[in-house]
């Protein structure tokens, strides 16, 4: 005896409405509540998390209008009357402005010196097959691995030796030396994800390999670039180790060397506020930096993700 089979239902055509048997099965009620919870522990993790970074900095401006006598009478109030003569006593009398000019000298030039260098070694190694390739490429993970403190007694007669010590120049070259591996790590993963195509082109057309990098690859990398020079301004800017070791001139300290002078000297007079201004004036570039630079940061670290 011969059965017949029931032929299986035809897929809805495109524009026509599907039958409610055709429509995905919903989620369970059970599934839903679990991602409900979810979702809010997470947000809620994410709260607690914005206030415990947000609030000590937004306490520490506005302890920097208040004066001395409402620090400690009412910490946590708003202040009666904006005190700007905090501010400008912190930039004259305490050398804030001195401290300030030294930093931005220093980090400006070990900033354009390191991006420069590490990214002309990355692409060299992220691009070009040779004989040493890994072992240089592991050497600079290696330096990511070595604690500064070891380094500080042979660092300092290395550089004393050079004539460097004290210098602004010498500073500038230990921090390029300093931020260099993790500068090479970074970005050798970066022009590993750029396209090929480009530069192969660029090569037929009869594009040296400088004008290839400079013009084509280095302008490619721009996400990356700024992802790594934000991570090594906030390393460079916020360096006490180094310039206590190697930059021991009053005349040419740096802002965190200018911080702890200021904490003892205004600790002993009791000038808080002044302190407390000092300390917003060496937060807010840090801060600034980063607003403006978020969204670029973001693209620079899923950059690789996303190809």
């Amino acid at each position: 005896m011969k059965t017949t089979e029931t032929p299986a239902p035809l897929p809805a055509e495109s524009g026509a409405p599907l039958a409610k048997e055709d429509l995905p099965p919903a989620l369970p009620p059970k599934e839903k509540k679990e991602g409900t919870v979810l979702n809010v522990f997470s947000h809620g993790v994410l709260v607690i998390w914005a206030i415990m970074v947000v609030m000590p900095l937004l306490w520490a401006v506005m302890t920097s209008f208040k004066d001395d006598r409402s620090i400690f009478s009412s910490p946590w109030s708003l202040p009666d009357s904006l005190h700007f003569d905090n501010w400008s006593r912190a930039w004259t009398q305490a050398n804030m402005s001195d401290y300030f000019l030294n930093t931005v000298l220093v980090v400006g030039g070990s900033l354009i010196g390191t991006l420069v260098l590490g990214s002309m070694a990355a692409y060299v190694l992220a691009r070009f097959d040779f004989p040493g390739n890994r072992f240089i490429y592991y050497l600079f993970i290696g330096g990511m691995s070595f604690p500064i403190m070891l380094a500080l007694v042979p660092l300092f007669y290395v550089v004393n030796n050079m004539g460097l010590l004290n210098t602004i120049h010498g500073l500038i070259l230990v921090y390029i030396a300093y931020s260099l591996p993790f500068t090479v790590f970074f970005l050798t993963a970066f022009f590993r994800t750029l396209p090929t195509s480009i530069a192969e082109a660029a090569f037929v057309d009869g594009a040296s390999h400088s004008r290839t990098f400079f013009q084509i690859m280095l302008p490619m990398a721009k996400p990356g670039l700024i992802s790594v020079g934000i991570f090594n301004f906030l390393g460079q800017w916020n360096q006490y180790m180094l310039p206590t070791v190697l930059n021991t001139d009053p005349d040419k300290r740096v802002l965190t060397q200018g911080l702890v002078q200021l904490a003892v000297s205004q600790g002993y007079k009791g000038d808080w506020s002044g302190l407390f201004a000092g300390l917003v004036m060496a937060m807010l570039p840090v801060l600034a930096a980063y607003i403006v630079f978020q969204r670029q940061v973001v693209q620079g670290l899923t950059a690789g993700a996303l190809k």
